[in-house]
C-alpha cells in the first residue's frame, strides 16, 4: 500500500499561502486540488514530489514510493528532442535500447500516431506537449501520481482520453490533481482540497458537491463569526457601563469584573476569523455598446488553412448583438482559423462574404495571449497603450492581482495565469463590444473563470467563444454552431456533442 502523508504543512511566500495542512492520501484516492492562481498548488505538489520545500510541517512517503510529477511547464531544454525520444530519456541509459518497448507501450495507451511520435516538440501542439510530459512520468510506472493543470492546451477529446486513463490506467494509486477544469475535476476525483491560508478544506467528495459543502461550511463559519463579534460588542458594552459605575461609586470589584469582562471580549476577538473569500484579481469586462441589429454576417466563406487547404464552408450565417456564439468542433477542423479570419475582418481586412458593422469593436484574445508583449513591464504596457496615466495604472493592475511592488517585472517572467490576468485587463482597457475568445480559460482559475462569464452575462456582450471548458460552454452560450464534414452548421445544444466525443474517447 502506497501512501503520501502531510503534517501540519504550511508555505509563506510574502503572505500565508496555505497553513495546518494535514492530510493522508492512499491506494486509490484521487485529489483534486482546488484554489486561486499563485495559491501555492503547484508548490504543494513539487513538496510532495520533493522538488521543493515547505515553510513547515512535513511530507511522509511510504517507504520505497515512487512519485511522479507532471509539471505544467515543457523543459525549454525537451524542445529539441522528438516525443519519443523525450519519453525514452526518462528511463535508465543503461536501459533505453533493451527497454524501449515501454515507450512504446505508454504511446499505445494514448494513441499516439506513428508520425506524431518522431516530430520535434517544439513543432507540436501544446495538447501533445502536455501528453508527452505525462507519458515520459507514466513510463517509469510510479506509485503515486501527482498532476499540475493537466488539462491546458488539451482538445475536448484529448481531455476525455485522459480522463478514461485517469479512471483506468490510474486508478489504483494515490493521485493529485491540480486543475481549473471543473468538468474534469468531476469526473476523475473522489476526494478535494480546497488549499486556503488558515482552513484548508477536504471532502471526501468530487469537485461539485464538495463546492457546495464547503459553502455550508463557510455560510457555518459566517454565522458564527456574526455571532462572537455581537457577543464582543456586547461584552465591551457592559465592561464600559460597570466601569463607569465601578469609578462613580468607588467599588473596586465592578472594575475588576469590568477588567474580566474585557479580557473575555479580548479573547473572542482574537479567535475571530474572516471567512476566506476566493480571488483572481478583479476580472472586470463591459460592453462599449452599438444600435446595429446585425453585428457580423457571412454568406458563402470558406475558411482555409494558411497553406490554402480547404478547411470548412459557411452558408450563410449572421451574428445579432447580444448573442453568444460558441464554435465546436474536432481537433484540426478549423475552430482556431475561423477566430483569426473574424478578427482580421473587425480589424480592416477584406473578406469575400463577411460584412462586419461599422459599430464593431472588438477585443480579442487567443490561448497564449500572444497579444502580450515580449519585452517591458506590466506597468509599461497598460501606461503606454491605454492612456491610463501611471497612478491609474498601478491602480488597475493592483485590482487585477498584481502588487505593487510586482508592477514593474517584465512580462516574460510572468506565469501563464498571471498573462491571462494581464490579458483580460487589456481586454477590458480597450473597451470592446463585440468579444472573440479562443480557449480564454486556460490558466484562469475557477474563480477567474466564473467572475468572467458573469461580467460578459451581466453587460449584454456579443462574443464567439471556442473552448474546451464545458461548464464554461454551458454557463455562457446561447446559440452553438459545429464544425463538421467540412461545414459549418448550427445545433440546438452542445451536448451531443459532447456525448459523441466521450464515446469515442470511452
Amino acid at each position: 500500500m502506497g501512501s503520501i502523508s502531510l503534517r501540519n504543512a504550511g508555505l509563506v511566500a510574502t503572505e500565508t499561502l496555505f497553513s495546518n495542512l494535514s492530510f493522508v492520501i492512499g491506494d486509490g484516492d484521487r485529489v483534486g486540488l482546488v484554489a486561486g492562481n499563485g495559491r501555492g498548488k503547484t508548490s504543494l505538489l513539487r513538496a510532495m514530489a520533493g522538488k521543493g520545500a515547505l515553510s513547515e510541517g512535513d511530507v511522509v512517503c511510504s517507504r520505497g514510493l515512487r512519485v511522479g510529477y507532471v509539471e505544467q511547464d515543457m523543459p525549454a531544454t525537451s524542445m529539441g528532442l522528438t516525443l519519443y525520444e523525450m519519453v525514452q530519456a526518462a528511463l535508465p541509459e543503461s536501459e533505453r535500447e533493451t527497454d524501449s518497448w515501454r515507450v512504446d507501450v505508454v504511446l499505445d495507451e494514448f494513441e499516439t500516431p506513428e508520425a506524431m511520435r518522431h516530430r520535434l516538440l517544439r513543432d507540436l501542439s501544446g495538447g501533445w506537449q502536455r501528453i508527452a510530459l505525462i507519458a515520459q512520468c507514466w513510463v517509469l510506472q510510479p506509485d503515486a501520481l501527482l498532476l499540475d493543470e493537466p488539462t491546458n492546451h488539451l482538445d475536448l477529446g484529448k481531455l476525455f482520453q485522459l480522463e478514461n486513463w485517469i479512471n483506468q490506467a490510474a486508478r489504483n494509486i494515490p493521485v493529485v490533481i491540480a486543475s481549473h477544469d471543473r468538468e474534469f475535476l468531476d469526473a476523475t476525483t473522489t476526494r478535494t482540497l480546497f488549499l486556503r491560508p488558515e482552513a484548508p478544506a477536504m471532502f471526501a467528495l468530487p469537485y461539485s458537491q464538495a463546492r457546495l459543502a464547503l459553502a455550508e461550511l463557510d455560510e457555518a463559519a459566517e454565522a458564527k463569526r456574526e455571532r462572537d463579534l455581537k457577543e464582543v460588542s456586547k461584552l465591551r458594552k457592559q465592561a464600559a457601563k460597570l466601569t463607569n459605575i465601578g469609578i462613580n461609586s468607588g467599588s473596586d470589584l465592578l472594575v475588576v469584573k469590568s477588567k474580566y469582562l474585557r479580557e473575555r471580549a479580548q479573547k473572542i476577538e482574537s479567535a475571530v476569523r474572516s471567512v476566506h473569500k476566493e480571488r483572481s484579481g478583479d476580472i472586470r469586462l463591459g460592453n462599449s455598446g452599438a444600435q446595429a441589429k446585425v453585428m457580423l454576417a457571412f454568406e458563402d466563406v470558406t475558411v482555409n488553412t494558411p497553406s490554402g487547404e480547404k478547411l470548412f464552408r459557411i452558408d450563410k450565417l449572421h451574428v445579432f448583438q447580444g448573442d453568444r456564439l460558441v464554435i465546436l468542433g474536432r481537433n484540426g477542423t478549423g475552430k482556431s482559423q475561423f477566430m483569426g479570419l473574424v478578427h482580421r475582418a473587425m480589424t480592416g481586412a477584406e473578406m469575400a462574404g463577411v460584412r462586419v458593422s461599422p459599430q464593431v469593436v472588438p477585443g480579442y484574445i487567443d490561448q497564449a495571449m500572444s497579444f502580450l508583449p515580449k519585452k517591458g513591464s506590466l506597468l509599461d504596457f497598460i501606461a503606454g497603450n491605454y492612456d491610463q496615466g501611471d497612478q491609474r495604472s498601478k491602480s488597475l493592475l493592483a485590482t487585477a492581482g498584481f502588487a505593487l511592488e510586482k508592477q514593474e517585472r517584465p512580462i516574460s517572467e510572468l506565469s501563464f495565469g498571471q498573462r491571462a490576468r494581464l490579458g483580460l485587463l487589456a481586454l477590458r482597457l480597450q473597451e470592446p463590444n463585440f468579444y472573440l475568445l479562443d480557449e480564454p480559460t486556460n490558466h484562469v482559475d475557477i474563480a477567474g473563470q466564473e467572475r468572467l462569464e458573469a461580467e460578459i452575462l451581466a453587460h449584454g456582450a456579443t462574443c464567439l467563444l471556442v473552448s474546451h471548458d464545458r461548464s464554461f460552454v454551458r454557463g455562457l452560450g446561447d446559440r452553438f454552431l459545429i464544425i463538421e464534414n467540412r461545414r459549418l452548421v448550427e445545433v440546438e445544444s452542445p451536448e451531443p456533442f459532447f456525448a459523441v466525443m466521450a464515446q469515442e474517447e470511452g
